[in-house]
């Protein structure tokens, strides 16, 4: 077989992330290898508090042979980055910024330089990391990439949904919102599916306003949304809406869908994760790699009490095992 390992940064040092990787990592043996890039002495540390035994095998990212990667599920392989901390909480914020971008820095140079499966990421605290920098991880890596065009698809097998507009304060959206944004996300998904499923999928999308109607002369259905619809239909994607999302995800109407593309975060994300639980992973699309995240934050005030669900973690490195 072809090895093609999956790269994963644990993320918030201090976050769930090592505890629902310890859980996953005992049940199950991956087809492909997993390389893990982060901070031994923390990873040591989780081990012995939460009463996890692994060998770790440690690896210089600089100079990778894959034939020496181990898939046993009680060895992980592992890139140490160190993790400085200091007293004052000033300097331990900056030194955990600086281990995190650490991380994806490493990660990304192994991914640009070898052939992978895809990236996760754990979670992480984005006001720690990206220091108000960036709305959230999806648009960081964006921009490190040089990728304008990017497409958040919140993914489940029953059904998946993308938000137009990601991380925006609700305030912000109806300004945010175009017809080519539509139109370029919903072509990145078309792409996606009938790569990696060979499907043509079935898209539903919504309105912005309760029942797609407003009282203002501007209507962003009438403005960017239909135009948008009729385009997509022109080039062969198979969209319906603008629909209203009180009704869109009874049971009778997921059954027509296969994605939802909602124009804002909490109008799709909400529903689905009502729906799915931790069976949703976080998958961005326009990148040159796959990329995905468990589909829940770093949750710091969990760390160490090893009562996490490791479903999301588990479903993003199943999806990329192949």
């Amino acid at each position: 077989m072809n090895i093609k390992p999956i790269i994963i940064i644990s993320g918030e040092p201090y976050g769930v992330f090592n505890e629902i990787f310890f859980k996953v990592k005992k049940k199950t043996t991956f087809k492909q290898p997993i390389i893990l890039i982060g901070s031994k002495k923390i990873l040591n540390n989780q081990m012995k508090k939460l009463n996890y035994k692994f060998n770790i095998n440690i690896l210089n990212y600089k100079s990778m042979e894959f034939s020496k990667l181990k898939k046993n599920n009680r060895i992980i392989n592992l890139i140490n980055i160190e993790l400085n901390l200091f007293k004052k909480s000033r300097n331990k914020t900056s030194s955990i910024r600086t281990y995190i971008q650490n991380c994806f820095e490493i990660g990304l140079k192994i991914l640009s330089k070898y052939n992978c499966s895809g990236f996760i990421n754990g979670p992480v605290n984005k006001k720690t990391f990206l220091n108000y920098k960036y709305p959230g991880v999806t648009e960081y890596l964006a921009e490190k990439l040089k990728v304008k065009n990017f497409a958040m698809l919140i993914y489940s097998k029953n059904l998946s949904v993308c938000p137009i507009t990601t991380h925006l304060p609700l305030k912000n959206v109806h300004k945010s919102i175009t017809k080519k944004d539509i139109i370029e996300k919903i072509k990145l998904i078309h792409s996606f599916y009938k790569k990696k499923f060979k499907k043509n999928p079935k898209i539903a999308i919504t309105g912005l306003n309760p029942h797609c109607e407003s009282p203002s002369r501007i209507k962003e259905e009438q403005k960017f949304i239909f135009p948008a619809i009729k385009f997509l239909k022109k080039i062969k994607i198979s969209v319906k809406g603008p629909f209203s999302t009180d009704t869109l995800f009874m049971k009778d109407q997921l059954k027509k869908f296969d994605i939802i593309v909602g124009m804002y975060h909490d109008q799709v994300l909400t529903p689905i994760k009502a729906l799915y639980g931790f069976e949703a992973i976080n998958i961005t699309l326009g990148l040159p790699f796959l990329r995905i995240s468990p589909d829940h934050g770093p949750n710091e005030r969990m760390f160490g009490k090893n009562l996490s669900n490791s479903d999301s973690l588990f479903q993003a490195i199943k999806f990329l095992d192949n």
